[in-house]
């Protein structure tokens, strides 16, 4: 992962050391790492500390807390994929008798199904996971404090049961399956469930005074899975790049953009912040950027995994204190002063190599009612197909293989969209989902809904 910290301009990245420093002192963290990711690579890795003569590298552990989920999602997604479960699937078909059993494996995904956000007794972030060796240690008398599926409420819980289903159908550890199906294959050598040397000891910062309090570093059994692991900037940028490429040995990249996708309901206070939560990881609206990531927390650690796809920009951010730097805002920082400083430079446009005529004759203008859509041909092979002015319903289209494509995105993911021909085979009209788009508004020569007056467009007279 080490590369030539060349590759970045000299003033992004004075720009970048200025950024963490200031929130290093500010935050009065004993010390904090960060990364930038761009194209797939690490370009810029920096540290601050408050011990003289000593700088933590890409290479030290720190507790990153809750992006262990995003870990645990992966391996439930790789399960999806192979056909051993449905996301739609309850829980109670897979692993029966937890009291939680109705809620589907994408609402705990997306924490809605229901549990509550921690697990009842003393605090379980800072107390021995052998305190809850069962999963109705961890779920309590009353696992659901909410109807499954109709609002988002994180729940650790909810992780820890995901845990111990992939438990339940690998027929192993969370950790041994983590290691074996995801740790080794993407190279994360120093991603582990325990603290190996060199790693950062975890601090609790006075409020009101510069001392310290050391905080402790627990085993957190059955809850492992919803915040165990330790990690580097090395590493979680290296995942970084994962979760924006994809890997087919691992997950590939359609399921990422699956796992990118918002799929729980936000609340009220959400919609105004920009945040959503998808299948294990977050997106934030950071000014006109949406991030997706996801941060983490346990006493004496903050973390922040965050990325821009369409910038091709991610970061990594880690802290060795209970609370001090806000490290989403910090990650976001880092995002945009290397997206603005040094913009993605695009792929040059090349033309198509070959296109079938019948799909030509498709691109265009056309109308669904009054309002005027373009049908374009992208260089990738997709169609795409939008309002030519204003806002309003677009979406990118993948082709099926029969003469119909399939939406992507949007209103219209999942709907088909198919052209509707004449008898000597010139296009008729479009059908997308019922809605027909013609090449005039109200063409009286194709099937509109309800019909077209006979006597045709007209003025006021």
């Amino acid at each position: 992962m080490t590369t030539s910290q060349e590759e970045l301009l000299p003033a992004t990245r004075r720009a970048l050391l200025h950024r963490i420093a200031v929130a290093q002192a500010e935050g009065r963290a004993p010390s904090l790492v960060a990364a930038v990711v761009r194209d797939g690579r690490a370009v810029w890795y920096g540290s601050r500390t408050s011990v003289d003569g000593h700088a933590p590298d890409e290479n030290v552990q720190y507790r990153i807390g809750s992006i262990t989920k995003t870990f645990t999602a992966v391996l439930v997604m790789r399960l999806r994929d192979e056909g051993v479960l449905d996301l739609g699937d309850p829980l109670e078909k897979h692993l029966p008798g937890t009291g939680a059993g109705e809620a589907t494996i994408a609402e705990l995904l997306a924490h809605t199904g229901g549990l509550a956000a921690e697990a009842p007794g003393p605090w379980w972030e800072r107390t021995p996971g052998s305190l809850r060796p069962a999963l109705t240690d961890v779920l309590g008398e009353q696992p659901l404090l909410h109807t499954a599926g109709r609002r988002f409420h994180y729940s650790n819980p909810g992780y820890t049961l995901l845990g111990a289903l992939v438990e339940e159908l690998r027929g192993a550890p969370w950790e041994e399956v983590l290691r074996r199906e995801v740790l080794e294959l993407l190279g994360l050598h120093r991603t582990s469930a325990h603290p190996q040397a060199p790693h950062a000891g975890g601090w609790a910062v006075h409020p009101w005074a510069d001392v310290m309090l050391p905080e402790p570093a627990e085993d957190l059994g059955r809850m492992a899975p919803a915040g165990q692991l330790w990690s580097t900037t090395g590493d979680l940028g290296r995942f970084a790049a994962f979760l924006v490429q994809g890997d087919d040995r691992v997950l590939s990249a359609e399921s990422l953009r699956e796992m990118r996708t918002p799929a729980a309901p936000p609340e009220a206070a959400d919609v105004g912040a920009g945040y959503a939560y998808c299948l294990g990881l977050e997106i934030r609206r950071s000014g006109e950027r949406l991030l997706v990531g996801h941060t983490g927390s346990l006493p004496g650690f903050l973390a922040c995994l965050t990325f821009s796809v369409e910038d091709d920009v991610a970061a990594v951010v880690l802290a060795n204190c209970t609370s001090g730097p806000l490290l989403s805002a910090l990650g976001a920082d880092l995002v945009r002063i290397v997206a603005e400083a040094e913009p993605r430079i695009p792929e040059p446009w090349r033309p198509l190599k070959d296109i079938d005529p019948s799909v030509l004759e498709l691109a265009g203008q056309w109308y669904w009612g009054t309002q005027a859509f373009a049908l374009r041909l992208t260089a990738d092979g997709f169609l795409s197909l939008g309002p030519l002015a204003g806002g309003g319903r677009r979406s990118r289209f993948r082709a099926n293989g029969d003469g119909t494509w399939t939406g992507l995105g949007g209103y219209y993911a999942g709907e088909q969209l198919r052209a509707v021909r004449r008898p000597d085979g010139s296009p008729s009209h479009l059908d997308l989902g019922s809605f027909v788009f013609t090449r005039q508004p109200y063409d009286e020569g194709a099937p509109v809904p309800g019909g077209v007056d006979p006597e045709g467009w007209r003025g006021i007279g």
